[in-house]
């Protein structure tokens, strides 16, 4: 059902930014569902499913409905579904996810290293990212993810910052933003519940070693940023 498109029926509003109301589509027929919407929604409009959420207190899935072309991760959902009163969030699956993260770059006298990491049952090697918490800025992200996966302290260098978008998981419509930051010592701590293993290597054997077009197209990005900072 997530991604679905529907036709929705507004029925009150519950808080700010969060009506109910009910939808149909060919494979739905009037159920019930959150709509939620950063703008005063028509009674009647064209809507998209952007995450399917269960409840305490509710024996079934609710469908979360957004009007198309409104984008919403995880923790504005969260944040807009507690305001709901005598039933809690217990799970959330969300048609968009955001993470952040960085391309890690290491100097010495001899030369650069970049940082490359294999998440746990990962088939390829990319860089160190994680999803965005509520309250947290892109940068706040980027630099929590990396200390925890990584035991990295590291610099977040200004002017560089690339967007990857992608769908892992067929539907899910994945964007993940990395910057370039610099750490001022090779010596990385995994979290081994997060990271199976990790290497330096320079950004030719990244390259090499880098299977995604879009993590490609960040290294050379990332080349060309880091051959500045020489200057």
């Amino acid at each position: 059902m997530i991604s679905e498109n529907v036709k929705v029926n507004i029925f009150g509003k519950i808080s700010d930014n969060l009506y109910s109301g009910h939808i149909s589509s060919q494979s739905i027929q009037n159920k019930s569902a959150y709509i939620v919407s950063r703008k005063h929604p028509n009674e009647y409009f064209d809507g998209v499913v952007v995450a399917v959420a269960e409840f305490d207190g509710l024996d079934e899935q609710r469908l979360i409905v957004a009007p198309v072309g409104e984008v919403f991760y995880e923790p504005e959902l969260r944040n807009l579904l507690a305001k709901l009163k005598n039933i809690s969030l217990k799970r959330i699956f969300c048609l968009y996810e955001k993470s952040c993260g960085a391309i890690i770059f290491y100097k010495n006298k001899q030369n650069t290293k970049v940082l490359l990491v294999k998440n746990n049952n990962g088939r390829y090697w990319s860089f160190p990212k994680g999803h965005i918490e509520d309250g947290e800025n892109e940068h706040q992200t980027a630099i929590r993810e990396i200390k925890e996966e990584t035991g990295l302290d590291v610099v977040i260098e200004k002017g560089f910052r690339e967007i990857s978008e992608y769908c892992p998981f067929g539907k899910i419509r994945k964007r993940v933003v990395f910057f370039l930051a610099q750490a001022f010592t090779d010596n990385v701590k995994i979290q081994e519940e997060e990271i199976d293993s990790y290497i330096w290597v320079d950004l030719q054997q990244a390259r090499k070693m880098c299977s995604y077009d879009n993590d490609l197209r960040i290294i050379e990005k990332a080349e060309t940023a880091i051959h500045l900072l020489r200057n």
